[in-house]
């Protein structure tokens, strides 16, 4: 599904982060819990994503039989032609916040590295994409509906995180 996390503004970074990075590539993104939709709430969208792409920059791409693997490859070559194809759209449509190169990775294997972009609008994503591809959005308090909104119009939604450490925030969502 496109499944989403709401992170408010009195979310812990690293916490954030820490789970970001499992659920978004974590089996190479191919779970259908897997992260695609990060919403950040404004006040703490730049240093969510900058944490986020040093994150990204000590992931290990490899054999996922080797335990110092952090992503391993796609189960195919159709799989990988999709990503790239949904990846050179957003690349058109969104902007490339960072994407971890695939030149060290064994040869044989359908390796394609975690991608973050960066949408314009909160409704943009409309399709399902499994693999290690992680779309983000800002939001300002004040547009909550309209996060929850555009998650409930994809018509997808196995898994839903929520980041805060207001209840009632939690609770709403």
């Amino acid at each position: 599904g496109v499944n989403a996390m709401i992170v408010d503004a009195t979310a812990l970074p690293e916490q954030v982060v820490d789970d970001v990075v499992v659920s978004a590539f974590a089996s190479a993104g191919q779970r259908c819990s897997a992260l695609r939709m990060l919403y950040l709430q404004e006040q703490i969208a730049d240093r969510v994503i900058e944490m986020l792409i040093g994150a990204m920059r000590c992931l290990t791409l490899g054999d996922p039989g080797d335990p110092a693997t952090d992503v391993g490859p796609v189960i195919n070559p159709d799989a990988m032609a999709r990503l790239r194809r949904h990846a050179e759209r957003m690349g058109r449509e969104a902007k490339l916040l960072h994407a971890c190169p695939t030149d060290a990775c064994p040869s044989g294997g359908n390796f394609f590295g975690p991608h973050l972009f960066e949408l314009s609008r909160l409704d943009q994503l409309k399709t399902e994409e499994f693999g290690p591809i992680l779309h983000v959005a800002r939001y300002r308090a004040e547009q909550l509906p309209q996060v929850l909104e555009a998650i409930r119009a994809t018509g997808f939604g196995l898994t839903l995180g929520v980041h805060s450490r207001l209840e009632a925030m939690a609770d709403h969502v």
